[in-house]
């Protein structure tokens, strides 16, 4: 006889997409330690910006529109150092320019035939350290037509967040100590290598964040300018050598 079971199993239709409860989940998940990491984040920004002498609209402005921390520090810093316009832009575009193959690796695991492309566009603006870490993490285990949803329930309570830390940084600023600000802005990336940290499902991750760890204060020593720089190439290429990258087959784990 047949086995019923199994062809009940076979039969059976697949489970509903909610898209709606896709977005709620984000927004659940990114309320904890992430949400608290970039408050906590944002509020060092928003002292940073009275500190030097801007308005509060300086600081909304730049979360609402750019929405990367140390792109904002740099704008900050060498605006009021008095620095040209060309050479702040230049020097934003280069710290940001991180986001551009964050954003490539991430959104085609977004795509679904189900959502428009005008979507997409919007959700590569919340394209940032903590939102990319976690999408990786987490879409890879959810159906095509919710991973979008996700990531921007994730995404944009993360973006309040922080456009409220700045207003409540600014109206803060001067009740605590100097020292206490600036190593409020710290927590961001130190909360992002903890991530990855406690999730290395490759060993391309874990040879990247030990080579990056060792390679960064040691080329920030023989170059403090291009430092950063040459360490994230070097770290990186090294990596992918020693994980053996460049003889795998597109999505193997090994």
């Amino acid at each position: 006889m047949p086995d019923n079971s199994s062809f009940s199993e076979m039969a059976a239709p697949p489970l509903p997409v909610r898209p709606s409860a896709a977005y709620r989940r984000g927004l659940r998940d990114a309320l904890g330690a992430p949400s608290l990491v970039l408050f906590a984040s944002y509020l060092g920004f928003g002292a940073l910006v009275r500190a030097s002498d801007l308005n509060l609209i300086h600081g909304l402005f730049s979360t609402l529109t750019g929405w990367a921390l140390p792109g904002q520090i740099i704008l900050i810093e060498l605006y009021v150092a008095g620095a040209p316009l060309l050479a702040i832009a230049a020097a934003v575009a280069l710290t940001n320019a991180r986001l551009l193959p964050m954003t490539v690796a991430l959104m085609p695991m977004l795509r679904s035939p189900r959502w428009p492309r005008w979507l997409y566009y919007l959700a590569a603006h919340w394209v940032a350290v903590t939102g990319w870490a976690a999408a990786l993490k987490a879409c890879p285990n959810q159906p095509p037509e919710e991973r979008l949803p996700y990531f921007l329930g994730f995404s944009t309570t993360l973006w309040t967040a922080t456009f409220a830390a700045t207003g409540l940084g600014f109206w803060l600023a001067g009740s605590v100590p100097p020292l206490v600000s600036l190593g409020l802005v710290f927590l961001n990336p130190l909360y992002f290598m903890l991530v990855f940290a406690g999730d290395v499902p490759t060993r391309l991750r874990l040879y990247a964040l030990v080579l990056g760890a060792v390679a960064g204060p040691a080329f920030h020593l023989l170059d403090p300018d291009y430092g950063l720089l040459l360490a994230g190439l070097v770290a990186g290429t090294a990596a992918f050598l020693l994980g053996g990258g460049h003889r795998r087959r597109p999505g193997s784990r090994s």
